[in-house]
This record gives structure tokens, sequence and C-alpha cells, in this order.
């Protein structure tokens, strides 16, 4: 009797008491006879709850999964056209970094490519169906009006990125070109295999790089006369010199490598205070474009809530105990 009431709760009930259920049942040395029944349950609740939860990541373009507790990955997931940014995956990446900012079964995402290349930028005949669109007006008005539309969309769904608080790891593999290379700059860490090479190949195309690179690359590589060699001459950055320059901190020797010391990096991440976490990404982003004094003050005005949090006296007494490492609520 008490196994068919547990299957048949609430759905909403099962979100609320199964996790605290799992993780006392995980402390306990042993389990038998009724327990270990039950935790069986419980864990199969729980699974199915992960299940259904997914479910609502629903995209043509991208592939939503969840790796590991509290790890989420997006794959750019158009392979045949080698992960080409067409309208469609550019509004769904805004949607789903929106749907993952307030998601608290998510604390860190991984970003990744599917098939044989990482993202080969701007899907050409997408741009050509835009120029098409353009024609349509014979009014310099309406054309600059509907590219300011649909330009906006796209800044937009890559400020996404950065906006979402929830750290991003981009896992890059093959080629990264042009729109490509503007994307993962405004992610938090970037990893990449011996066979990645990037270009911001907007020059070639005609138009200065638009949605993002030209505002982040030079905060992050540091220097100025590096970026504009880049983008004058859309030149080839091979995996080593993105290395070198901090375009990316770590390179590995194959693909394997690359997605495993990303998951291994996101779930060390996921484990520590979302909390904590979240609150030192706003910071850094807040830091990088004010100026020290600023910075400080904007860490008083939000310490002076956070150093009042559960984690902050959950992660004192762990370390001050010497004991396991402590278990984070949900943010």
């Amino acid at each position: 009797m008490l196994f068919s009431a547990l299957r048949n709760w609430d759905y909403n009930l099962c979100s609320t008491l199964i996790n605290p259920l799992c993780t006392y049942y995980r402390r306990m040395c042993t389990l038998s006879g009724i327990g270990e029944s039950l935790f069986k349950v419980i864990r199969s609740l729980h699974n199915f709850r992960n299940i259904s939860h997914m479910s609502s990541f629903k995209f043509d373009t991208l592939s939503v999964s969840r790796p590991k507790e509290f790890v989420y990955k997006v794959q750019l997931n158009r392979p045949d056209k080698m992960n080409s940014l067409n309208n469609t995956m550019w509004l769904e990446i805004g949607e789903c970094f929106k749907m993952i900012d307030n998601d608290e079964d998510c604390r860190v995402v991984m970003l990744t490519g599917a098939g044989k290349a990482f993202c080969a930028g701007i899907d050409l005949q997408n741009a050509m169906n835009m120029g098409q669109q353009i024609a349509q007006y014979e009014d310099i008005a309406r054309k600059a009006r509907l590219v300011e539309k649909r330009l906006t969309q796209y800044q937009d769904a890559f400020l996404s990125i950065e906006k979402c608080r929830k750290p991003i790891i981009a896992a890059i593999h093959g080629l990264c070109i042009g729109a490509a290379l503007n994307m993962i700059c405004g992610v938090d860490i970037r990893y990449c295999s011996k066979n990645a090479w990037f270009s911001l190949k907007e020059v070639d195309l005609g138009m200065a790089a638009d949605v993002g690179a030209l505002q982040w690359l030079p905060k992050i590589v540091g220097s100025s006369s590096l970026v504009r060699e880049l983008a004058f001459t859309g030149r080839k950055i091979q995996a080593e010199e993105a290395l070198q320059c901090g375009l990316v901190s770590q390179l590995f020797k194959d693909d394997e490598s690359l997605w495993a010391e990303t998951l291994k990096l996101a779930e060390e991440i996921s484990q520590k205070s979302p909390v904590a976490v979240q609150n030192t990404k706003k910071a850094l982003i807040y830091s990088r474009d004010h100026t020290v004094p600023e910075g400080l003050e904007y860490m008083v005005n939000l310490n002076q809530a956070m150093l009042q949090s559960e984690d902050f006296i959950k992660a004192a007494i762990a370390i001050a105990s010497k004991g396991e490492r402590p278990i984070f609520s949900k943010l």
C-alpha cells in the first residue's frame, strides 16, 4: 500500500519531497528490507521527475540534456550544416539560456556542438533570405528598420549567454568561425581540443562583426593589437595560439578528452554553493565594466545579504569540522 501511494503521488509533491528523501537514504550506511525497497521507489520517482523536467527543453536546433546532477549540456544540433546559425537557432539560443537562468535544477552549463565541428558561423542561406526580405522595401528607412530588428534579436541571443547566472563552459572542437567566435566570447570558460581553430571571419564577408566579439574579445585576450589583427584579416587562430593568447584556458589532445574534462569541471562547479558561484559571476561581469572602487562597493552591497545565507554557514562548518562536503539547497 505504501509503495502504491508513492507511485501515485501528486507530481508537485514529488518535486518537493523526493530530493531530501534521496539525500537522506544515500547517507545511510546500509539499506535493508523496507528501507532498500523504499529507496528504489523514491529513486525511480526522482529519475521520472528529471526526465519530465528536461522534456520542457525541446528545440529544433538545440539538444539539451543532463549528464550529471545540476549539470546541463546544451548542444548545437545541426550537424549536417556544421551547426551553422540559422534564424531558428539564433532565437532558440536566446530562449534556451533564459530558461536555464531561471531553472533551479541547473547550476552549470556545458556548451558543445554535434558532429565534426563546434559551429561554422552564420548560415549563408539564412543571410541570403534576409537579403531578399530587405529587398522587398524601396525606402532605406524601412530596410534599416528590418536589419535593426534582426540584429537586435541576434545580439540579445548571445547576451542571454552572459546574462545567464549559471556558469557556462564552451567545449570547442573543429572549426569555430564568425558568429560562433562571437558566441563563445560570451561564455565563462573556454576549453578546446587540438583540432579546433578559430576565425573572426566577418571581414571576408564585407562586414564588421556585430554580435559581440569586437566588444568582448579585447577584454578576453588583453591585447588590442592582436584583436585588431584578427578582425582586420580574418586569419585562422590554431588551437595552440588560442591557448597562448588566453582565448581558451585548456587544450586537450582529442575530442573525447575535451568532453570528459569539461564534464569533470562542470561537476566540480555544480557541487559548490550556487549562491557563491552565481554571485561570483555577477561580480566578475560588473567589475569588468566598472572601476575597482565601484566593483568593491558592488561587492559590499551584494555580500551584506549573501553572507547571511545558509550556504555560508554550511560551508564554514564543513571546513572547520573537516567533515563531508556540504550539500547546498537549490537556488
